[in-house]
């Protein structure tokens, strides 16, 4: 039995246990911490940067929430026939190649649309591209897999078509599964640019931490070459790759402590909670030390597009603006670590295209681990609050202790549960309905531990930790509006 049918079970048990509503004259849990000024700022930007309301952004946050879960989920249930999940006017979309699958997408919620090509058929003919690269001319800027079109996009400067038509028909692909599209991006590494905070190559080179792992920080491959060393903070360049990819870390020295957060250059951090990879469509938000935080949304993922030092592959394309001084820096959906940047076209004050390295390679190829909710903190990281328990092999818990909590007022909900070692527990935020319990965010990772974030209106709300597989003891933190 997979593990949403499974936590179907069990949820629902949960809520047959409760037949009478929560008592508004109930003693509340203790007081939790004011609402983190890191949901506010990005709020914020979103307004300014996307043109929404306050509302509106709280909104389509969750919306959001709610499609990436789905399309994760259905990522994994559809296989081969699955063809690429994307937002399209505020709904998920997912592309299939089959009736079958088709119903199972209408299912869970979505949007079907049954098209020719999987996603791995469309991989394959990028990765031919990509094979090719060599061959591509210089008024081919970069290409990249467009699930909404169910093609392979090639960027052409207007006057040259043709020539990208040869490169694509060098590269042995199938025309009908490619599409030339006219552009006059002239992307290139932002080699000065700082992403969160800055840091300096040799002799005063700048450029910008991505995220923080264990020893050091992932940025950009162009920032330096393997062996370079770093001040402010101060290590070396354990790993990069530049161009082909655009990825390195670098190993600080004592001293320096790796954090899990990045700044918002409003005066505060936004924790990072993973690395979860959100769909086509979703809002994400940049850091940079030359333009501060802005938003926009990812057009495309598994992009390439050629510098002039050469052709990168496997990248985030998306709508947010840089400018020289944001290279290596973060790109955060949600408190979800995305990808760190690259290089692009355009700055932030008429828009353009920037492209991001995803963090989840970078940390593949190197094996690091991502610091996540502080660093160094205790268990449940930024979230306020410790909740201890001990759970048996598909046992499940409620808490904070065995009751639930109220919010006031609009806002983030945030939950971090720390579990046991070598054990798969998951976490549900629940709300009240008025007549039962209803999930509002999860964390079903195959890992003991898990980050929910819910932007929700005020009410009554509570967790189930859920011990999916193995047992032992656990921490839950959480703050609240």
């Amino acid at each position: 039995m997979d593990r949403r049918l499974r936590s179907g079970i069990f949820v629902a048990a949960l809520i047959t246990g409760l037949a009478t509503a929560p008592s508004a004259t109930a003693a509340p849990p203790p007081s939790a911490a004011p609402p983190a000024t890191q949901n506010a700022v990005m709020l914020a930007a979103m307004q300014r940067d996307l043109g929404l309301t306050a509302d509106a952004a709280v909104a389509r946050l969750a919306s959001e929430n709610r499609a990436n879960d789905t399309n994760l989920a259905l990522r994994k249930d559809l296989g081969d026939t699955y063809a690429g999940g994307w937002l399209a006017g505020g709904r998920l979309v997912v592309g299939v190649t089959s009736s079958a699958a088709a119903s199972s997408v209408r299912a869970h919620g979505a949007t079907a649309r049954v098209v020719a090509r999987s996603e791995k058929a469309l991989d394959t003919v990028r990765f031919s591209l990509d094979r090719n690269k060599s061959r591509a001319p210089r008024t081919v800027p970069g290409w990249y897999v467009d699930a909404p079109s169910n093609t392979v996009v090639v960027l052409s400067r207007p006057d040259a078509t043709a020539a990208a038509w040869r490169f694509v028909r060098a590269s042995g692909v199938a025309t009908d599964a490619v599409r030339v599209v006219a552009s006059n991006e002239s992307p290139r590494p932002l080699i000065d640019v700082v992403g969160g905070n800055a840091y300096y190559i040799g002799s005063g080179t700048r450029c910008s931490v991505g995220f923080s792992v264990q020893g050091g920080f992932v940025t950009a491959g162009h920032c330096g070459r393997t062996g370079a060393t770093t001040s402010q903070p101060s290590g070396q360049f354990a790993g990069s790759s530049f161009p082909g990819n655009d990825y390195a870390w670098v190993r600080v020295n004592a001293g320096n402590t790796p954090v899990g957060a990045v700044n918002n250059y409003a005066g505060g951090r936004v924790a990072v909670a993973g690395s979860q990879d959100a769909a086509v469509g979703s809002t994400v938000c940049r850091s940079g030390s030359t333009t501060g935080w802005h938003c926009g949304t990812i057009q495309a993922r598994n992009a390439s597009v050629t510098y002039p030092e050469g052709t990168i592959t496997g990248l985030i394309r998306t709508n947010v603006c840089a400018e020289p001084g944001d290279s290596g820096g973060s790109l955060l959906a949600g408190n979800q670590a995305q990808g760190v940047t690259s290089g692009g076209s355009g700055n932030c004050r008429t828009g353009g295209t920037t492209f991001f390295q995803p963090v989840n390679e970078i940390l593949q190829v190197y094996g690091l681990t991502l610091v996540t909710n502080g660093g160094g903190e205790p268990p449940g990281g930024d979230c306020e609050g410790s909740l201890t328990g001990n759970l048996a092999s598909g046992a499940t818990a409620v808490q904070p202790n065995g009751s639930y909590y109220q919010s006031t007022t609009s806002g983030a909900h945030t939950g971090c549960l720390d579990g046991p070692s070598g054990a798969d527990f998951d976490l549900y935020l629940q709300k009240w309905t008025g007549s039962s319990w209803a999930d509002v965010a999860s964390g079903t990772t195959p890992n003991p531990d898990e980050t929910v974030s819910y932007n929700g209106t005020a009410g009554y709300y509570r967790y189930v930790v859920h011990a999916y597989s193995g047992s032992g003891a656990y921490t839950l933190g959480y703050s609240r509006p």
